[in-house]
């Protein structure tokens, strides 16, 4: 990639081969795959406009996709305010390092000021140890585990 910033702007409808190309790169990094039906829906509540969906940001560099990012916000019952859950978080390997995650997450964080929501999170895997580096930059570690049901 040249010296030039991505632009960092929102998904729009003809994003669609694209983002799912970037989601689907994202998923197998995670080991992870998704019937159909999923994309379809993820990728239609991305774009509404219901206040409780998703919202994405994506960074485009010469008219290509580079990364992305789902974000969302919701209560808390600790606060007044909504938060913000950033929830995927992705970069094309060959753009890794070059500040593409720090502007989307910077991005998000930009969203969250605009929409009153002063904590943003997020969760990785402990061994995902090229984007801790990042998120030790731009982020607190917490404490906190996460439990689910089995």
């Amino acid at each position: 990639m040249s010296t030039s910033r991505p632009l960092i702007r929102p998904l729009v409808a003809s994003d669609h081969a694209a983002w799912h190309q970037l989601w689907t790169a994202y998923l197998e990094f995670y080991e992870t795959t998704l019937p159909e039906k999923v994309y379809e829906s993820t990728f239609a509540r991305l774009l509404g406009d219901d206040p409780q969906d998703f919202s994405c940001l994506v960074a485009e560099h010469n008219g290509t996709l580079i990364g992305l990012t789902h974000f969302l916000f919701h209560r808390h019952a600790w606060k007044l305010e909504n938060v913000c859950y950033l929830q995927d978080l992705y970069a094309n390997p060959e753009v890794r390092g070059t500040g593409v995650g720090r502007q989307l997450i910077e991005a998000v964080y930009d969203a969250a000021d605009a929409k009153g929501a002063p904590n943003v999170y997020w969760m990785t895997q402990d061994s995902n140890a090229h984007a801790r580096k990042l998120y030790d930059r731009v982020g607190k570690l917490t404490p906190f585990l996460k439990y689910q049901r089995p």
